[in-house]
């Protein structure tokens, strides 16, 4: 490569030394695209490597992840949503650039707008009022994303103003916005305190909103039918005396950005991934994580350890599928998510999740529904709600081929349980290279 004149040896090795080397392989693996990341370690790398690979959409089947003192190797395999290998040359050039510039930190991708932080209590209807409002003083919603959880609602709305059509820099309308919307979020009941804060939109935006959801205490505390949805998943967190690790094992569903949510909590709880390994197997995924505090220290207590696996199962939980995904797709116009979101709540309906975004003039709006007390709807409800908003507009879309698993090689997955899922994991190359270094024996 050609090095700027202003660079001298010195500094040539430095950025040498930090620049990630990336491998793209689709000849080793015969159902999988091998990715490699050789890297200086450094805080929060294997997250920006993570998030490169969800923001294209790619779901990892298996990964190893191992730190041999200051530096860090990231073997992921890697498929489309539907279990292809990757074909396209462009997504592959692109992977490969972004893999190669993670030593620089990445920030929130819009620009030009307003960026509302909105904290609550979930109810039917919150949305949909959310929206009112916003319509009400004139503002468009250009992107916007919302997750609920054990009754709690976090999302994060990039707004602009409809006049001007860029940011609202004025402070008395903003300061309107926030005024309007509290005592929305709050509602009458609100036993936690309802926030509405302008934000610099400086933080990948679903790493924020686990930051938010952390930050209000939302794995705290149990939903309503919490057990019968997510009585799959199961975390535990020992300690390896010896080598001085924690040890986290997570079994659960898997599911597309599954690895970003549990390494963004890991990341953002302070503590260092140092070796891991990621499996799946079927419609289940297992995960290995040998993690310890910055300054270099294991999980020192129980109080401490139950806290971790009370953050992860909800890191997990906040982006669980529920109810039925209701897509509408339609030419962008005022209103329309307050008009959209109120027929949702004269039907009884409840947004568990969605996904806003327009592009020129066209919306796409992915809304994650459920009834009254968080099960999947009646299709009465659905249909009527459809035809109300316009039957080619609203469909009902199936979820990712991930879901949609051969049922009687779940009965056996089930059955082999934890135990089944450890002896996997100790077939793993994390493994096998920590035992040739004589650092594998056993853990407690």
């Amino acid at each position: 490569m050609e090095w700027p004149a202003c660079l001298n040896e010195f500094e040539k090795l430095l950025f040498r030394m930090d620049t990630p080397r990336v491998s793209i392989d689709n000849a080793v693996c015969p159902d999988a695209t091998l990715v490699k990341v050789d890297s200086a370690r450094k805080h929060g790398i294997l997250l920006e490597a993570v998030q490169v690979l969800t923001d294209l959409n790619l779901s990892i089947k298996k990964a190893y992840i191992s730190s041999d003192g200051r530096w860090f190797m990231d073997v992921f395999h890697v498929t489309d949503l539907n279990g292809n290998k990757l074909k396209d040359e462009n997504v592959i050039s692109y992977m490969e650039q972004s893999l190669g510039s993670i030593q620089f930190t990445r920030t929130c991708e819009y620009k030009g707008v307003t960026a509302l932080e909105l904290t609550g209590t979930d109810r039917i209807g919150l949305l949909s009022e959310v929206f009112a409002v916003l319509a009400d003083l004139n503002v468009s919603v250009v992107d916007a994303k919302v997750w609920t959880h054990n009754g709690r609602i976090a999302s994060l709305i990039y707004v602009k103003d409809c006049d001007s059509g860029c940011e609202i820099e004025d402070s008395l309308k903003i300061s309107k916005i926030v005024s309007r919307l509290r005592p929305v979020l709050k509602g009458d009941s609100d036993i936690k305190s309802a926030k509405t804060i302008v934000s610099m939109a400086t933080t990948h935006t679903e790493r924020r909103l686990h930051q938010i959801m952390f930050d209000d205490r939302n794995y705290d505390g149990n939903s309503f039918n919490n057990s019968l949805k997510y009585d799959a998943l199961e975390v535990s967190v020992q300690n390896w005396n010896e080598r001085g690790y924690s040890v986290v094992n997570i079994q659960c569903k898997d599911r597309p950005k599954l690895l970003f949510d549990v390494v963004c909590t890991l990341t953002d709880m302070e503590y260092v991934v140092f070796h891991a390994t990621i499996n799946t197997q079927g419609s289940r995924a297992s995960m290995e994580f040998y993690i310890r505090h910055s300054d270099g220290t294991p999980i020192s207590s129980d109080a401490e350890r139950q806290r971790v696996v009370q953050c992860l199962q909800a890191s997990i939980q906040r982006r669980a599928t529920q109810g039925v995904r209701l897509e509408l797709y339609t030419e962008d116009r005022s209103c329309l998510l307050a008009n959209v979101t109120r027929t949702f709540r004269e039907n009884g309906l409840n947004v568990a999740r969605a996904e806003i975004s327009t592009t020129g003039e066209m919306a796409l709006n992915i809304f994650y529904i459920t009834d009254a007390e968080g099960y999947t709807p009646d299709s009465k409800t659905i249909n009527s709600v459809r035809e109300k908003i316009g039957m080619d507009n609203l469909k009902v879309k199936e979820l990712p081929l991930i879901y949609h698993q051969n049922a009687e090689r779940n009965e056996e997955e089930a059955g082999a349980g934890v135990g089944g899922a450890m002896l996997l994991s100790l077939g793993s190359i994390v493994r096998t290279n920590l035992y040739k270094l004589g650092l594998i024996r056993s853990y407690s």
